[in-house]
Order: C-alpha cells, then structure tokens, then sequence
C-alpha cells in the first residue's frame, strides 16, 4: 500500500481481505470501539481477482474512516440523552403518562444510554438494548449478582434499626411520643437485608422500550438519523391477558358486604360491576353525568395521580361514553341521590350537578382518591376470603355480557375500548363461549330434516 500510512489496516484472512479502523471508545463502557468489514476474493489465488478485492478493501477503509470520524464527533455532539432532553417537554402526552417517562427516563433509561452517542446506537440497537432489558428481566437495579446488603439508612450506622412503631389507632399525644418505649411496645426491628434480586414485568420493558422508541421516532422527523432502529429490537414475549374475574356467587357477596358497611361504597362497587368503568372514570363522576330519567350515566373523565397531585382528565381512549343503566342500578343512584341532599341539607348546602357523586368529604367538594379505593376493596374482599382486585369488576361486566351473548361492539362500547379487537384480545375466551351459544341459538331456529332410511343414489 503505497501513499505512507494510513489510519487503519487491512490485512489478508484465508479468503478475504478484513478491514479494521478504530473509532475511539465506548463512552458507556469504556471499550475500545472497532470498525470492521470483510471482502471475498472471488477467485483465490487468482492475481487479478486478488488486485480487485485489495482495491475494493481500499474504499471500505476510507468508508469506515468517515463512519469512525461521524462517530468521535456525535460523541461530542449528539447523545442520546440529549435527544431525550429535547424530545420529552414536547412529546403530547397527558400528564399521568409524562410522570412515568419522567421515572423511566431517570431512573432505567438515561443511567446505561444517556452518554451514547446516537449513531453508535444505530450501529448496535438489537445488541445493546436486547441485553439492556435482559438485565432488567433479571434485575430492576441491574445488579452483577454478587450478593450485597441493602441498607435502610445512609452514612455509617449499625445495620439493625427500629423503624416501624407500634402505637395505637389514631395520632398520639406528645406525652405518648415522649415515653413511648419499643420494647414493651413491641415495635418491630427491621434489619438491613441481604440484596433479593426482583425483575421488571414483560409490560415495564415494554414500556420502557416505548419511551426509546418515541424518542428515536422523533430523531427520525428532525433529520438526526436516517431510520429508527427500534422496531429491529427483540422484545421480551408478552403473556396473553388472563381475566379472573369474581364469579357470580362471589360477586353476590361481595356487593352485600359494601351495602353492610355504607350506602356510598355499596353503590360505588355495584356502578362498577354494572357499568365496567376504570375505577378513577367512576370516581370522576358528578351528578351532572347522571341521568336518572333516562337511565344513562355519561363517563367522559378520568380522576387519576399526576406529577403535582391528583387531576381530572379525559378518558384513557380520549374519548366519552354514555352507558346505559339497568333499573335496578338506578334506583340505588336514587337512593344515594336522596342520601347526599339530606347530607347537604345538614350543612346548610344544597345539592348542584357539580357535585361528586362518590367523596369521603362531608360537603362533597372532592372525589375519592382512586388509590384508597383499591385498598379498600382489597381489605373487603380479604376479609371474605375472595382472591380479586378492583380492576377485576370491570372483566365481571366484560365476561358476564358476553357469556350472556350481548355483541363484542355493544361490550366494548360499555367498557370504552376504541373498538372491538382491543375486547376481543382480553376476552376471546368469553367471546369463544359467546359464539358457541350463539351457534346453538341459530341451530335451534333451523327446521328439522325428515331422515330417509337410505342415502345411497341409485
């Protein structure tokens, strides 16, 4: 090779000639990061075929020149944590969403990618995130597996400290607080523990990869980069949703069980089970969105936990709904509409369409927070020894209507989905039960055939 020295080698390997060129290192691991390509020789041994290979080899030197050299000066200029500084303030999403990329950013996503340059992450995307994630699914503080202790406090301290308080119900007295003694009391010692590795969901990493995603689509639009890498990312599979809903017996005893302990919470989990709504839609209601004489209840808010607090919403579809209401339901609405005017009255208030249909204030100028009424249906339905969850009474209402033979469009209109496929993904068992007896139905309408004792043609 003539010219002097060149960045760079080439350098013959059985058939081909393989080309190296640095690129410097790796700013997240700190490897030495090395260009490589290979060119056959179509005919070893052949001088003419060997010149042309050698010469082919000289331009993917000076090709991987450029690409080290575009890669030394994105390390400086473009990172991908940059990207995610530009792209998240404008990104449209609501502001629950928002809070979690916020975490996901900080805590996951900008520790092992935020100094990659953006066009080394183009080079090895599947690589680099495929193990990322894989590190995730075995441990969400991607430790190296070597055990460690997990302290409790920071600084130097001894590993055994008191740091849960047994007191009695209600706040107590500074004379309390002041001759409170753990050991008579009890108080538990909770101790430093050994590190338990806990992986992150299928769901989390694919939120996570969401994120990554978005923001390198973003890239794509402002001319950053030629493509998004992302889609060639092999994720971790996604289980099929399994529904386990309370079944009917269960149900029965668990709306008995609310009704026992108030009107209010009664009606809360019966409106639940009857409508299907996300518990922060019926959270979100005020008497304005109840109809009584037409029976039909507008959901058309979500109540849900944002960066600064609880806030109101539009529905996760973005989209409101009118659900129609069984009389049975609307006389328990009735009833707690009647409840609620007495209540106001008391206070010298009265009752306006603004006012929230479901508060623990006296006044009823707040709706419950939807948090507290997840703990409060789990501390319910513990007591009866009933293994669900809150969520769970919206997959009631999907499975008991379907299984009833009500058409998939009319149940995913009642449950909010955007349209029927997002039904039929968690509820093609019920959907299957729905279209057996649907089969059964027709076959039963069918006249009946008057058998001949033989069926040969002659």
């Amino acid at each position: 090779m003539e010219g002097g020295r060149q960045r760079g080698s080439i350098r013959r390997h059985r058939d081909s000639f393989q080309v190296r060129v640095s690129a410097g290192k790796d700013p997240a691991t700190g490897e030495r990061i090395v260009l490589t390509e290979s060119v056959s020789i179509e005919r070893p041994g052949n001088e003419r075929s060997e010149r042309a290979a050698l010469k082919e080899a000289e331009k993917v030197r000076t090709r991987l020149q450029h690409e080290a050299d575009s890669l030394k000066v994105a390390r400086t200029r473009s990172t991908f944590g940059a990207l995610l500084d530009q792209w998240l303030p404008q990104a449209e999403i609501d502001p629950t969403t928002r809070m979690n990329y916020e975490w996901m950013i900080r805590d996951h996503i900008r520790p092992v990618l935020g100094d990659l340059p953006l066009v080394l992450l183009m080079r090895d995307a599947p690589e680099r995130l495929e193990k990322f994630y894989a590190d995730l699914r075995r441990c969400r503080q991607r430790c190296d597996g070597k055990p460690f202790v997990e302290h409790r406090v920071a600084g130097k301290h001894e590993c055994r400290v008191v740091m849960k308080h047994r007191r009695r119900a209600g706040r107590p007295t500074a004379d309390e607080l002041a001759n409170h003694d753990c050991v008579s009391t009890g108080c538990e010692v909770v101790e430093c523990q050994p590190h338990v590795c806990k992986p992150y969901s299928t769901s989390s990493i694919r939120s996570i990869h969401g994120v990554i995603s978005g923001a390198l689509s973003a890239a794509v639009r402002w001319k950053r980069i030629p493509y998004n890498p992302a889609p060639s990312v092999r994720l971790p599979t996604k289980r099929k949703s399994q529904p386990r809903p309370p079944s009917s017996q269960e149900m029965a005893r668990i709306i008995e069980a609310a009704h026992e302990v108030s009107l209010e919470w009664g009606t809360y989990v019966w409106l639940s089970a009857v409508t299907g709504a996300r518990r922060g839609e019926v959270a979100a209601l005020q008497w304005e969105d109840v109809d009584l004489d037409a029976a039909v209840v507008t959901l058309d808010e979500n109540y849900v936990r944002g960066p600064d607090g609880m806030i109101l919403k539009d529905t996760k579809t973005h989209q409101g709904r009118r659900v129609s209401l069984d009389p049975e339901t609307v006389r328990l609405l009735e009833q707690l509409r009647a409840a609620t005017i007495r209540q106001l009255a008391s206070l010298g208030l009265a009752l306006s369409g603004e006012t929230w249909v479901f508060s623990a204030q006296p006044d009823f100028s707040k709706p419950r927070d939807p948090s507290s009424l997840t703990r409060r249906y789990g501390r319910l339905v513990g007591k009866l020894g009933v293994k669900t969850q809150l969520k769970e009474l919206r997959h009631y209402s999907a499975t008991q209507l379907l299984t009833a033979g009500v058409d998939l469009r009319t149940v995913a209109g009642r449950l909010g989905h955007g349209d029927g496929s997002t039904t039929l993904r968690h509820y093609a068992a019920w959907v299957g039960a729905a279209d057996k007896a649907a089969a059964e139905t027709i076959g039963s309408t069918m006249p009946k055939l008057r058998r001949s004792g033989s069926t040969s043609d002659n």
